[in-house]
């Protein structure tokens, strides 16, 4: 039986019987395609307990049923796997993510918002992150901005309230302790928006840092986001 190029959907033969069973094979490939969204791209292995209409970006190595499918797109269809091979331009959404991803012909490449001919692109990213705030007079997050990235802010909110003996707190970098705010809340709920004067280039991998006003940080949490831009090279 034939079928469209691009989707692969079933198409109807002369004088067919039973037309039901090919046209709804067809839409069930429709549904789990349009406005495109897999679960994950990081499992190997397929789910023993898919659900009918899931689809998974299978990634390299896939096993089982989805040995020699690297690449392309795993749908549970009527009871068992079936796979389309991703054409240049296609975008999709990575649920456990919570990330866009595009393929150029060679690779899926992140939140992209440029592209060229030889994979060169401009990426918007958002890292988000829960950090548990240590005692002290400050506290570091870890290398959370990337090198080679540009930085346009930070946002923030308090998940459990800060404690200790400040009044409030600051949020920037070593070089620039309030870069991205100053007075900030410490109740549960509080939050903050800390946008840059310009875009802020980062060269090497850098460290957020927390630093309390008044006093010294016992405990809290709070969720951080940094919003920026980062560039990939093209290919040889």
């Amino acid at each position: 039986m034939a079928d469209t190029a691009t989707l692969k959907l079933p198409l109807l033969a002369p004088s067919q019987a039973q037309k039901h069973v090919t046209v709804n094979e067809a839409l069930a490939r429709i549904d789990a395609a349009l406005q495109l969204s897999v679960v994950s791209r990081s499992l190997a292995t397929p789910p023993i307990l898919a659900e009918e209409g899931e689809c998974y970006l299978v990634p390299l190595g896939g096993v089982n049923a989805w040995d020699n499918e690297d690449g392309n797109l795993a749908f549970y269809l009527n009871g068992g796997w079936e796979f389309l091979t991703p054409l240049t331009g296609w975008r999709l959404f990575v649920s456990d993510e919570a990330v866009s991803v595009s393929f150029d012909g060679f690779d899926w490449q992140d939140n992209v918002l440029s592209t060229s001919p030889f994979g060169a692109a401009m990426r918007a990213e958002t890292i988000e992150f829960d950090f548990d705030i240590g005692a002290g007079a400050s506290s570091l997050t870890g290398f959370v901005i990337p090198q080679g990235s540009v930085a346009f802010a930070v946002t923030g909110l308090v998940v459990t309230a800060i404690t200790g003996t400040l009044s409030d707190w600051s949020l920037g970098v070593d070089v620039s302790e309030a870069r991205y705010g100053t007075g900030l809340g410490i109740g549960a709920g509080s939050w903050l928006r800390g946008l840059t004067g310009q875009p802020q280039a980062y060269y090497s991998s850098t460290q957020l840092k927390l630093t309390a006003n008044g006093g010294d940080f016992a405990s809290g949490t709070v969720r951080l986001a940094v919003h920026l831009l980062r560039f990939d090279l093209p290919r040889a």
